[in-house]
């Protein structure tokens, strides 16, 4: 197609896709290239964003949702017609007329009228309190009538239907049900297992899901009251939200006798130009390749075709992957490549772990060589890295487990993302490869995730590829011998690591004095409490004194959990989970005395839920006398050291295993770090302590004890890796000691050791190295420097309760010190909770 000049070009419809054409056609236009552009469109309100229309519900506002203001339009030399649709194509003449009689004439006519919801015929369907749910107009409705409605249901149960319940759960409805005509949730994206996970994770959230269920009739008089199915049940609803599907907005192409599919759509070939040269269709209202595209990036991508065809230029719009990444309700769910391909055509991976409503597949090839396809539901981190490995047809490595479960030896699965070809496609929304953003990075000097926004605008869109992205800059960065660094905030123009240098060699012990000597302004929620963790790593004195309470996070600020309905967690530390019966009396009359849920935990220790912020001074002096201390629950420090009963009476046991992790845990209990600490004991290798799950782990031999490293269970488990055999109790300490200081001196904020492990140069034998070999001659300090923290070891709650500036702090209102009267509770198998927050 010849390049345009002097041309007038209409758009019809004013969604997602309608502006992304005028967007890109402005940004590619030329300044010799004079384009006249009109655009119309049917709702009252200028483009906005569709995705994330539910977050309506969550607070934003149109204003948030908005794509472009009003004035963009004007700037750019746009005339825009809101509520006002065309409703007649001529032809011939080259002309539409709109709704108000606005006859406007075209040389390039673009038709993104988009879709609309599907309804089925059901008998009552037409009942009040029965809405669909695709335009903002369509949730104020909602909003609205739900203001009276007690139970509510959505007709669907794909994509659309769970962000429809998203919805319900977000009014506050009373009971909230998802109806769907299949056997599983979201039958075109996951399979059957992955179905049951994402299930189970809704119904924890308080939805009540009906599967195989066809609607016969919607009940009720002039509203609403019930849904009558087939099978002859009954459910009990004032409200439906229908979203049961999209049906392609083709009535306009019918009405100027362009082709159109019997089953909707405006029938388009590989340049999106319909039956009329001169007319192109593109979006949810378009059928390319037998096909209706109901996502937002085959839809840019079109916009991105018509717009390169108009200004001269070579595209085509080709078969569109519909691999896919989404958060619905907080559980992440993706699929990509082929997801339902089955044995033998490949070899099927699965891991499925119900406890924490993970449920990953990986289809290999037959040959073990290439990945075909997957599933993620609950954990879709991994998916951009396994999407780009599936479409670049990457060599998979020896181990394929490796892509879902983690590389085991301390390097990353596969080549990772700088090893993916020039044409792999990382920002979908954008259509933004790897190349571009290499170029960006390595020619413009665009060395921020904030510059790319503006200069290609990777990662504006979902913001799914933004890790992906950061990598790229950092790989293109390092190819370059530009020296990235990772400073900690706009304040800190340091790494945490040379900060935590800069703060030991010069003493600083006060959020002030660090800020003064090493900073700038006034600081930030990102830097606060990372100088808080340094303060804590290097000098282990009391956080709520001298400036150093304004900083903390807000459980360590008031060294409890808060908990759901705002109250508190207590959690005295029950050394290796030994415990005598005169202290669990103790925590049995505090529980009593304050009525608190108890609950006896995973870490061999009790806690206690339900505290109110006032009564936690005194609670703690009672435990206190009592011989306990602070759990440090709250704090990126050590937690726990698991035990199990070892020598002392398992008849399997080889050392005492008890003895050991008390003092392992009275050694290094209140340790600040990155990220929390968690270990265990086990007393023989049948591992009833789980040690091999942990930051760092013991295992008795015949011998002495095996020291495993950077474990951890979580939503991404990995084993530790075993760093000395057979080592006497002496040794195992002080290798345990160089261990943790390294990893507090050396990794990143909120990093566990198994992620920096992971992303450690030389993995697993640089640690050895350093640890074991000291290769860097750094041992020696590293003990010492822990033996500093262990000798100045003070229990935070014997310091706030021994001192009355301190407990000063623990009241809702400084003026009149009473209990939040907000905090209410009901009862839950003879104990109770905390109520919801509204």
């Amino acid at each position: 197609m010849n390049a345009i000049t002097n041309t007038h070009i209409v758009v019809i419809g004013n969604g997602m896709v309608g502006y992304k054409f005028c967007e890109k056609l402005l940004a590619r236009k030329k300044s010799d290239q004079q384009i006249t552009l009109t655009v119309f469109g049917e709702e009252p309100r200028v483009a906005y964003d569709r995705v994330h229309l539910s977050e309506y519900f969550a607070g934003k506002t149109a204003d948030d949702l908005t794509l472009a203001s009003a004035d963009w339009y004007a700037d750019n030399g746009i005339r825009l017609f809101l509520s006002d649709p065309v409703v007649d194509i001529d032809r011939d003449e080259k002309l539409v007329r709109s709704h108000h009689g606005h006859i406007v004439h075209y040389d390039y006519l673009i038709m993104a009228t988009g879709s609309g919801a599907f309804v089925p015929s059901i008998p009552g369907v037409e009942k009040d309190g029965v809405f669909v749910y695709r335009t903002i107009e369509d949730l104020e409705l909602i909003q609205s009538y739900a203001r009276k409605a007690r139970k509510g249901a959505v007709l669907g149960g794909g994509l659309l239907g769970l962000e429809a319940a998203k919805a319900l759960l977000d009014l506050g409805l009373e009971e909230a049900h998802v109806v769907e005509f299949a056997s599983r949730l979201m039958p075109r994206q996951i399979d059957d297992a992955g179905s049951r996970i994402l299930q189970s994770q809704l119904e924890s959230l308080g939805l009540q899901i009906h599967l195989a269920k066809s609607t016969q009739e919607i009940v009720g008089g002039d509203c609403i009251e019930g849904m009558q199915f087939n099978d002859n049940t009954l459910l009990d609803v004032d409200m439906l939200v229908i979203s049961a599907g999209i049906r392609p907005r083709d009535e306009l192409a019918k009405i100027a006798g362009l082709e159109t599919h019997p089953r909707g759509g405006i029938v388009v070939n590989n340049q999106l130009q319909t039956s009329d040269p001169n007319i192109f269709a593109i979006g949810e209202c378009a059928l390319a390749h037998y096909m209706i595209y109901g996502l937002i990036a085959p839809g840019y991508e079109m916009a991105e075709v018509v717009a390169t065809l108009l200004l001269g230029g070579e595209k085509e719009f080709l078969p569109y992957d519909m691999s896919t990444k989404l958060k619905l309700i907080g559980t992440d769910v993706a699929s990509f490549g082929d997801p339902f391909i089955e044995e033998p055509a490949c070899k099927t991976i699965r891991y499925e772990n119900k406890a924490k409503g993970i449920y990953k597949r990986i289809n290999v090839s037959p040959d073990g060589k290439t990945l075909l396809g997957g599933i993620l539901v609950g954990d879709a981190e991994q998916y951009n890295m396994l999407l780009q490995t599936c479409k670049s047809k990457t060599i998979l490595p020896p181990d394929s487990e490796d892509l879902i479960l983690g590389s085991r030896g301390g390097e990353e699965a596969g080549a990772g993302v700088m090893g993916f070809p020039d044409d792999a496609l990382i920002c979908s929304c954008e259509a933004v490869t790897k190349g571009m953003i290499c170029h960006e990075v390595s020619e413009k000097g665009n060395h921020t995730m904030d510059a790319l926004r503006k200069s290609c605008k990777a990662g504006t869109g979902c913001g799914g590829c933004v890790p992906m992205v950061k990598d790229i800059i950092s790989g293109v960065m390092k190819q370059n011998g530009i020296y990235v660094r990772n400073v900690v905030c706009e304040h800190f123009d340091y790494s945490r690591q040379e900060l935590l240098d800069l703060v030991k060699m010069n003493g600083a012990k006060t959020y002030g004095a660090v800020l003064d000597e090493f900073g700038k302004g006034d600081g930030c929620e990102v830097c606060k409490p990372l100088v808080a963790s340094l303060l804590a790593s290097l000098w282990n004195e009391n956080i709520l004194q001298k400036d150093r309470a304004t900083i903390q996070d807000s459980n360590d600020r008031y060294l409890a959990n808060i908990q759901k309905g705002g109250t508190y967690s207590v959690v005295p530390r029950i050394p290796g989970g030994e415990i005598t019966p005169e202290k669990l009396i103790i925590i049995g009359q505090v529980a009593q005395q304050y009525n608190l849920y108890t609950k006896i935990t995973g870490g061999q220790r009790i806690d206690l839920f339900g505290a109110h912020l006032n009564d936690l001074p005194d609670i703690w002096e009672q435990l206190i006398d009592a011989g306990f201390e602070s759990g440090h629950a709250y704090g990126k420090s050590l937690r726990t050291v698991k035990s199990c009963v070892g020598s002392t009476w398992c008849r399997f046991g080889v050392q005492d295993s008890v003895t050991f992790a008390i003092e392992v845990e009275d050694r290094y209990k209140g340790l600040r770090s990155p990220h929390k600490l968690k270990s265990a004991v086990s007393g023989c290798v049948r591992e009833c302590a789980e040690a091999q799950s942990k930051d760092f782990g013991i295992i008795a031999t015949e011998k002495g004890w095996n020291l495993y490293v950077c474990g951890n269970g979580g939503s991404k488990p990995q084993h530790a890796q075993l760093l000395a055999t057979d080592a006497d109790k002496e040794t195992c300490l002080k290798l345990i000691d160089r261990f943790l200081m390294f990893y507090i001196k050396t990794a990143d904020p909120l990093t566990r050791t198994a992620t920096w492990l992971n992303k450690m140069e030389g993995g697993m034998s640089y640690l050895k190295a350093v640890v074991v070999d000291d290769v860097l001659g750094i041992a020696a300090e590293l003990e010492s420097d822990m033996q500093k923290l262990i000798d100045v070891y003070q229990c935070e709650w014997k310091e706030v309760v021994q001192n009355p500036e301190l407990r000063k702090r623990f009241s809702h209102f400084v003026n009149a010190p009473v209990k939040d009267p907000s905090i209410a509770f009901e009862t839950m198998r003879d104990q109770k909770r905390a109520k919801e927050w509204a």
